[in-house]
């Protein structure tokens, strides 16, 4: 008797709240185009600190978007999350008729780095003026890491596997790695992904520490990776939820699989090492292809990490030739995230969303306002590049060391 075929995960739903786009379609329309919405900070409580520029989610109504009951106990990075996450079960045809009959068969996993800055920061200047007495009940959930993944199953009735990933920015893409697990392993849904909201006053003091923040004031300069003007990131708010899906039930349910996730793969060089990050995220590539079974030569795309910092730039630009070989140097490489900023955890899911949407629409989105790059890279500027990925290869690396890699094959793998 033969051997019943291995499960694989698929990705059949994408929701995206972001900077650029408060939905999927107007998402990638910027994306594809180009568009940059980097801007000066407006967050109230910012004006006077030295982060000047970041990517704002702005027109996003909470109140239009999530119940009452849900939204006085959960902070900003979690509505992001509530609505990305609905979204995704829209697009992936996952209403709560098909899920209430098998509670256990969803579950979530989200991953978070800031967590809920602006929830937190309200209750303790409650504290600090009012009293104890003014503080609410929900102070003690909203600031948690884990919040978004725990609100959108409680809001849900999701009962399956549920977990959080905290590692850095690389951490969006262990929580896809982790959801592709749990459903290779007999779990059927698994609704993943990251969204962030670090532009609250306090967030943003939290930042300041960090050396690779850039500080520059005109949104055309702040952030530049992979040129000679880079000085430093811009930090962003907003994110991605997706639905990874065993595939066979998928195609059972009459979907289109639009990306499998293949193959991923984690290292740890350390905080602020980015010259050690080369080795570090070149293993990382290595064993994501190796778990893909995917060539070297068989990568269409990269999305880079694109931190905005020479000596990392310049080892990621290495770290890609180095796992890559010759191809490494005639591959295409983008960046979308120059155009609304890097949302930590969020980041490279928002990568992962517009790669497949990339290799749906046979086109490859161009790094805006990148134009004389200085390093040996075939990175996409101008515009998007024509052409037809069928695997992608995606990115990320955290300020505290983390390094990952995922590889993505367009539609059903073979």
């Amino acid at each position: 008797m033969s051997e019943p075929s291995p499960r694989q995960a698929a990705v059949t739903g994408i929701g995206v709240v972001a900077p650029n786009g408060t939905s999927t379609e107007t998402f990638w329309k910027s994306v594809q185009e180009g568009i940059s919405t980097l801007d000066r900070v407006t967050r109230e409580g910012c004006a006077h600190l030295p982060l000047r520029v970041a990517g704002e989610v702005r027109g996003f109504d909470p109140v239009a978007a999530i119940e009452e009951r849900f939204l006085v106990q959960t902070d900003r990075f979690t509505h992001f999350a509530m609505a990305a996450a609905d979204l995704a079960l829209e697009d992936a045809r996952l209403g709560r008729a098909d899920t209430e009959g098998a509670p256990f068969s969803v579950g979530v996993v989200t991953a978070a780095g800031s967590g809920g800055g602006e929830f937190g920061q309200r209750e303790l200047q409650q504290l600090w003026s009012r009293g104890s007495r003014f503080v609410g009940p929900y102070q003690s959930i909203a600031w948690f890491y884990a919040a978004s993944t725990g609100q959108i199953s409680i809001r849900r009735g999701f009962r399956g596997p549920c977990s959080v990933v905290a590692a850095d920015e690389a951490g969006g893409l262990d929580a896809l790695a982790h959801a592709a697990r749990a459903v290779r392993r007999g779990t059927d849904v698994i609704v993943a992904g990251s969204t962030e909201a670090p532009l609250a006053p306090y967030s943003a003091v939290c930042q300041l520490g960090y050396e690779e923040l850039s500080r520059e004031a005109d949104p055309a300069r702040a952030y530049l990776p992979f040129t000679d003007g880079a000085c430093g990131f811009v930090p962003a708010e907003g994110g991605a939820m997706l639905v990874v899906e065993e595939m066979a039930s998928a195609t059972e349910r009459g979907l289109a699989v639009r990306a499998t996730i293949a193959g991923h793969a984690a290292t740890f060089t350390g905080a602020s090492r980015w010259a050690e990050s080369r080795a570090g995220l070149a293993h990382a590539i290595r064993g994501a292809l190796d778990e893909a079974g995917c060539a070297p030569e068989e990568v269409d795309v990269v999305f880079a990490d694109a931190l905005g910092v020479r000596a990392a730039d310049h080892a990621e630009a290495l770290a890609i030739t180095d796992a890559l070989g010759a191809h490494g140097r005639r591959v295409p490489v983008t960046a979308p995230k120059t155009g609304i900023g890097r949302g930590y955890c969020a980041a490279p899911v928002l990568d992962v969303a517009a790669a497949v949407l990339a290799m749906e629409h046979g086109l490859i989105p161009p790094t805006p306002g990148i134009f004389d790059i200085c390093h040996d890279l075939d990175l996409v500027t101008g515009r998007a590049r024509a052409g037809e990925p069928r695997t992608a290869l995606i990115l990320s690396r955290g300020l505290m060391g983390s390094n990952a890699a995922l590889v993505l094959r367009h539609g059903a793998a073979d």
